[in-house]
């Protein structure tokens, strides 16, 4: 994860602060037969029920699931496509937050290359986006994929404008939905995620190896460690990293900062073949240190991503 450029969230929120219409789909939700009609506007507020707490939306069901839901609690919309690395660093950690709050705020997840009647809408130009719903209208939004600790903050403050304005946030919050069963947390990732929010990403990096030494298998460990490093390596990386590599191709530690810049940026293809390529031209000690900082890029990604599976067999075409 990466932390965006403040002056890109603060535009997109300006963008979208009263300049939506979100009754633009309200057409297709009506043809949707089948659709639960929302309660009466007299019935008494209600807080989501377990399992409701992370509802994917589409362009049929965004009226009833975004808009009239945004009438009793805040709804995040988190648009995102299969294709977009950091949106499967955010999205698990927007869900784990959603299920966390008991229905004081929804998470709408939104597939953009399935709905982009509603990417249109948002006016979105880059994903992940996020764009927080209230009593029918966007209030706050960000771009990119924050840190958790940032992701906290920005909910909590959203939270504290809006308890006395949307009634199911205080019902949530006094039990008024059944809180949904959680498993016991391991005491180990614990605290390794516990660092990791107070960024120690140090602390969170050891936390992490210990349990791979023990477990080498853990791929939850290993996918975690692989985040822990590639976020603190990607929020001192240098804006200029690209630039820089381009103007030197000879220089490793350029390489290897552009390519955590690109992948930021949702550069995946270009930062994996700038990696390859660096590969073809080195030798020995430094050749290793980029493949082992490629393959530790690809641990960011599902195993299936077509992209990741491309550029291991490039890597391999190159070593070889």
């Amino acid at each position: 994860m990466t932390r965006p450029n403040p002056r890109q969230s603060a535009a997109l929120s300006a963008a979208l602060s009263g300049a939506v219409d979100l009754s633009g789909l309200k057409a297709k939700a009506d043809a949707a037969s089948r659709q639960p009609a929302p309660a009466a506007g007299g019935a008494p507020a209600e807080a989501a029920a377990p399992g409701e707490f992370v509802v994917a939306v589409s362009e049929a069901t965004f009226q009833n699931d975004v808009v009239e839901r945004s009438m009793q609690v805040p709804v995040i919309v988190d648009l995102w496509a299969e294709w977009c690395g950091p949106c499967k660093q955010l999205s698990p950690v927007l869900e784990r937050l959603a299920q966390a709050a008991g229905g004081a705020w929804i998470l709408a997840t939104v597939d953009v290359d399935a709905n982009p009647r509603i990417a249109q809408l948002f006016g979105v130009q880059s994903i992940p986006t996020v764009v927080a719903i209230a009593g029918g209208q966007p209030i706050d939004a960000f771009a990119g994929a924050l840190p958790e600790p940032e992701i906290r903050k920005w909910l909590d403050s959203l939270l504290d404008a809006l308890r006395d304005k949307l009634p199911g946030i205080r019902l949530a919050e006094q039990g008024g939905a059944a809180q949904p069963y959680e498993e016991p947390e391991d005491p180990r990732f614990t605290a390794a995620e516990d660092a990791f929010e107070r960024g120690d990403y140090a602390a969170a990096e050891a936390a992490y190896e210990e349990i791979l030494s023990a477990e080498p298998a853990n791929a939850d460990a290993k996918a975690a460690l692989a985040q822990v490093r590639f976020t603190a390596r990607a929020e001192a990386a240098d804006p200029s990293a690209v630039g820089v590599a381009d103007a030197d191709p000879d220089n490793i530690d350029a390489q290897l900062t552009a390519a955590d810049a690109q992948i930021a940026g949702n550069e995946v293809e270009a930062a994996f073949t700038r990696l390859v390529d660096t590969v073809r031209r080195t030798f020995g000690d430094d050749r290793d240190r980029v493949r082992q900082h490629l393959v530790g890029l690809f641990e960011l990604f599902p195993t299936d991503d077509p992209r990741v599976a491309a550029a291991r067999r490039n890597l391999a075409s190159a070593l070889f």
